[in-house]
């Protein structure tokens, strides 16, 4: 329930408002109602910060709280403010705009609900028979996307750009008729080799950057590209090269790119090295087309509520027939 103290001074409801957390939280709570732990999750702080500014704020008269069992909801709902503090709301709410910050927290929201959802889905499946229980017991928690990674041609030829330690070339390499891993890092490409060992004869090792790709025009089916062109100076000539080494004769000709959304962490400018913070929608289609894709189909993906990093797209372009030339 909203806190019963009706005399509390517009200084008094601005202190409330004083703190850059907690008017991420309000943001959150008009839109959701969501638990401690849920607001924990999308704001990644711990839940005993996260308390206290609930706190504050429900002293201050802006939430609605209610209670489920041993967990508490929380909500901001307009219609229970007073005029003042409905306009002082809608005022600084105004003034937020729309930072990376802010839509890395919409993102996260997403997948907290969805993941409720989930839980409740599981919980009543468990109910019903265990049956995803068993079916881990029996075959494992990975043979689902294994599975489906045999889409894939089995006659194709397919670039690890940027490979670092082998991560995607382990996964593809048993579907397809070779891997092309290719790192600028001879340590990185070491650790690679070490890591798919003896198992993986189909996967040869280049060393090469991905702005100048030591591969012949038009010489492999499919390109995959993960958490590489934040690190790159010039993002656009990159997909320019990955253009000119695909081919689309066989059904190819497609460049999958995984990368980080657009985000304000500047600090991993300084303590790992990148050169961008993210990538918007728009800018991914800018560069995908001005390197000879067309539009890339670009979806965010569903990330996890225990993942600290910036949100992730994955971002597809086709090439027709050869690519271009060098």
């Amino acid at each position: 329930m909203k806190h019963p103290n009706i005399n509390l001074t517009v200084l008094e409801r601005l202190a409330a408002l004083s703190d850059p957390i907690r008017l991420r939280v309000l943001r959150l709570l008009e839109g959701e109602e969501l638990s401690v732990g849920e607001v924990a999750k999308v704001l990644q702080l711990p839940q005993s910060t996260v308390s206290r500014h609930l706190k504050v704020l429900g002293e201050g008269g802006w939430l609605v709280r209610r209670q489920l069992g041993t967990a508490s909801y929380y909500r901001v709902v307009l219609d229970d403010l007073s005029d003042d503090e409905r306009g002082l709301w809608v005022t600084v709410r105004g003034q937020l705009g729309d930072s990376p910050e802010l839509a890395e927290d919409a993102r996260r929201v997403e997948t907290v609900i969805a993941e409720r959802a989930t839980d409740s889905v599981s919980f009543f499946g468990r109910i019903a028979g265990g049956w995803d229980a068993l079916r881990s017991e029996m075959f494992g928690n990975h043979f689902t996307a294994q599975a489906l990674l045999t889409m894939l041609p089995r006659d194709w030829v397919v670039a690890d750009v940027g490979c670092g330690t082998g991560n995607v070339a382990e996964l593809v390499a048993p579907c397809v008729n070779e891997v092309v891993a290719v790192d600028q890092s001879e340590p990185m490409l070491e650790a690679a080799r070490r890591r798919l060992g003896g198992g993986a004869g189909n996967v040869r090792f280049v060393q090469g950057s991905v702005e100048s790709l030591p591969l012949e025009d038009s010489s492999v089916d499919a390109i995959v590209c993960v958490l590489v062109l934040h690190h790159v100076d010039e993002p656009g000539p990159a997909l320019g090269e990955m253009a000119r080494v695909l081919r689309g004769d066989r059904g190819g000709g497609v460049a999958l790119v995984v990368d980080m959304l657009e985000h304000g962490r500047v600090e991993y400018k300084h303590t790992m090295g990148h050169k961008h913070l993210g990538f918007s929608e728009a800018r991914v289609g800018e560069l995908f087309d001005e390197a000879g894709f067309g539009a890339p189909d670009v979806r965010t993906i569903r990330g996890e509520s225990q993942a600290k990093g910036p949100g992730l797209f994955a971002a597809v372009g086709r090439v027709k027939g050869a690519g271009r030339k060098r």
